[in-house]
């Protein structure tokens, strides 16, 4: 049970105001990381409870978690339950994942990840033994771009260009220019590994033929801190952050959708929700996409950056197809599928090509199978399995956009037909089922084009080319999560709250200069 907090009546608390537009997890953490600071924190959202594309539907006694279904650097989640004064593993249940996930091809090899290195090369060895040797300078390269990449950028504001700047000649020598495909191709042959190697930020929302080789890194995080899950899904570790803010002294209200950003003497002053009412802030942090929040939020504010043209130009990441259901009886079925599956179509770079260039729905399709009942018995009735089914496709922005009142129920025959190879008589033991495409996306989560992970992580939109945690546009405002630096995913968004908070004031600072101020 979340806990609530009552309304604090404006002028009861004298601390500096925080208002947080959206209760994703970058949001959260914002909330949390500015109440550590001292501020007083409200948390809007237009849903109707937190977590963002973090959070749960219950439907029929399953629970269907919408968004991440994974935690890797855990050690991001410790550091801000520290910052608070807290420990992270007594609001949360981890479970490391083993093996992290399987992989598998139409021609029925398979590769399963994991935490051990001789166990990896074994896996290497087992599909192309003239690899091994590859893959093991694919993993040096993976722990380099690590320390440079992830712990020397993504943890540090790159609002200056000259932090971009100065490691340009670093990034020279890295070929941080070639593609993560590129790089997996460098390094083996067998076009199998070079998927497993290569695709993990599509599930940033990246285009692995097209984004920098520096998220090899992602190799090196998994084998370093492995792969996790909540116990209550990624939901859990939202409603354990209310909790954090609830005793902090914060609010969160559901319901509030968030209309514009107010400004006054050339700073954000607070915001004004779509029925008419207002709330001042010392302080705004958006954890709305970056996006939105220009192209929307500030839509009576001049840009001279993020204007609507220059948004309209970025490259931005795919759309996602994602079928939840529920089976009856089947926990014992299906005994191979575990926690994890990732199912290969027979193309991959003509796939990429068709979801984030052409733009088109693919008639080959490769596909994520979450089933959580395998670890979490709290995500179906006893028995009973749940299932969460991910397809790329393509976003709403293409020149021609798929219409999905049209294509969603074909597209779900075809999802199934794929699904019949793994799970035999599925369909007939679903019992509930509810699907979200772009148009959801679109909708629900007021995201451009319907994508699933705003900007397309590509190398000259991020660092400095990505909109910054501390506005360019406008003082007093600052953002969070995976529109703004350094980028989407759950250790992503968690660290752009890292981020943010060297940036913002620490709030009694905040009260001295505002009561000078009105003196």
């Amino acid at each position: 049970m979340l806990k609530r907090v009552a309304p604090i009546p404006p002028h009861a608390d004298p601390r500096a105001h925080a208002v947080v537009i959206g209760a994703g997890m970058g949001g959260l953490s914002a909330a949390m990381r500015l109440g550590a600071k001292g501020y007083r924190v409200t948390v809007l959202d237009r849903l109707d409870s937190p977590g963002g594309r973090g959070s749960a539907i219950w439907q029929d006694g399953h629970r269907f978690d919408l968004g991440p279904t994974i935690v890797t650097v855990p050690h991001v989640f410790e550091e801000l339950w520290a910052a608070c004064g807290r420990d992270f593993h007594q609001a949360v249940d981890l479970r490391p994942m083993d093996p992290f996930y399987e992989v598998r091809w139409p021609d029925g090899s398979n590769f399963k990840a994991c935490g051990d290195t001789d166990r990896m090369i074994a896996e290497v060895a087992r599909l192309s033994p003239r690899d091994v040797k590859g893959y093991k300078r694919f993993l040096r390269d993976s722990e380099e771009r690590y320390r440079i990449g992830f712990e020397g950028l993504g943890r540090k504001s790159m609002h200056r260009l000259w932090d971009t700047l100065k490691v340009l000649p670093t990034f020279a020598r890295l070929r941080a220019d070639r593609s993560i495909l590129g790089h997996a191709k460098a390094r083996v042959r067998d076009p199998r590994l070079r998927m497993a190697l290569s695709f993990h930020p599509l599930f940033i929302g990246g285009d692995p033929a097209h984004v920098t080789s520096m998220y090899a890194l992602v190799s090196y995080l998994e084998k370093e801190f492995g792969v996790h899950y909540a116990i209550g899904g990624v939901a859990a570790i939202a409603g354990a952050m209310v909790d954090v803010i609830a005793d902090q002294g914060g609010l969160m209200r559901y319901g509030a959708e968030v209309d514009e950003i107010l400004v006054e003497n050339g700073r954000a002053a607070g915001v004004r929700l779509a029925d008419g009412e207002r709330l001042e802030a010392d302080v705004v942090v958006s954890n709305a996409d970056a996006g939105h929040t220009y192209q929307r939020l500030l839509k009576s504010q001049p840009k001279r950056r993020w204007t609507d043209a220059k948004l309209k130009r970025q490259r931005w990441s795919m759309g996602l197809y994602v079928w939840y259901f529920g089976t009856k009886g089947t926990a014992n079925d299906w005994p191979d599928l575990g926690h994890h599956t990732i199912l290969n179509g027979p193309g991959y770079d003509g796939l990429l090509h068709d979801i984030f260039m052409k733009g088109r729905l693919a008639e080959d399709m490769s596909l994520y199978i979450h089933r959580p009942g395998v670890t979490d018995p709290t995500a179906a009735p006893k028995g009973d399995d749940t299932f969460y089914v991910l397809s790329p496709v393509p976003h709403l922005g293409h020149a021609n956009p798929v219409d999905w009142a049209r294509e969603e129920a074909i597209y779900r025959k075809k999802v199934a037909a794929v699904l019949e190879g793994v799970m035999p008589g599925f369909e007939d033991k679903i019992t509930t089922e509810l699907t979200f495409t772009p148009e959801t996306f679109r909708d629900r989560y007021l995201s451009p084009h319907g994508v699933g992970f705003s900007i397309e992580p590509r190398i000259l939109q991020s660092a400095w080319f990505r909109p910054h945690n501390v506005s360019e546009e406008l003082p007093g405002l600052y953002l969070a999560g995976a529109g703004t630096h350094p980028g989407a995913g759950l250790p992503g968004v968690v660290c752009s709250a890292e981020v943010l908070a060297k940036l913002v004031p620490d709030a009694p600072a905040v009260a001295v200069a505002h009561k000078m101020a009105a003196q």
